[in-house]
């Protein structure tokens, strides 16, 4: 019988991909600056509740923004407005980052000085949860409108998450949305996690959630 090599390939891009992105958080730690990946599905509201956060806290921090599309450049062209620095990144075709994409980024960005890098990622939740990007922590924006069962449907996004934000919640009465039974089913995954309900359209609990990523931002540069 002939001896043949098992590869699992799928194993070693990941742990190629993980040790790539230890090496870029610690290249940020030692300059001071933390990344933000922001995911979600499509028309969650990312590039908006982006905006809304970038105007509580542009005068405090100095903040740069990768925006991550197949194709085009309309999030970045609305990020533009804001006066922060931003850049566009094509994957491609590709539904996600990884941690060599994103120091690509990164580097075009030139963060030096810059104490808020946040990448919003390719719009969908189920490929950019299996790829670290080398960030300081992950966050995750489910609009009202997708439903209470995504953490059912979508458990590694809802686990790899460190924050989530529940966008819309000023339509909440216009759909069947449980927002007890949807934390509830949150926490089975990840206890503990952080959740903030907010409308990146009325600003309603956009300044707890800028809270939270203000102290995030100031223990990443003070520890």
């Amino acid at each position: 019988m002939k001896e043949y090599k098992i590869l699992e390939i799928k194993k070693s891009i990941f742990e190629d991909n993980d040790r790539e992105a230890d090496e870029l958080r610690g290249e940020l730690k030692a300059q001071k600056t933390f990344l933000l990946n922001l995911m979600s599905s499509p028309g969650s509201g990312k590039t908006t509740t982006l905006k809304k956060t970038i105007a509580l806290l542009k005068d405090e921090m100095k903040i740069g923004v990768m925006e991550a599309d197949i194709d085009s450049d309309v999030d970045a062209a609305a990020i533009s407005e804001t006066g922060v620095k931003v850049i566009q990144l094509h994957t491609g075709g590709m539904c996600h980052l990884d941690a060599g994409m994103t120091k690509q980024g990164l580097e075009a960005l030139e963060t030096e000085g810059i104490d808020l890098a946040i990448l919003e990622n390719v719009g969908n939740l189920v490929c950019p949860a299996e790829f670290d990007t080398g960030a300081v922590k992950n966050a995750v924006i489910l609009s009202v409108p997708e439903g209470d069962d995504k953490p059912l449907k979508y458990p590694l996004m809802f686990t790899v998450a460190d924050v989530l934000l529940v966008n819309k919640i000023d339509a909440a009465a216009c759909f069947d949305f449980d927002l007890e039974l949807f934390t509830q089913r949150v926490h089975a995954l990840r206890p503990g996690i952080p959740i903030f309900p907010i409308s990146a359209k009325t600003g309603e609990g956009v300044e707890a959630w800028c809270n939270w990523l203000r102290e995030q931002v100031q223990q990443w540069q003070e520890s």
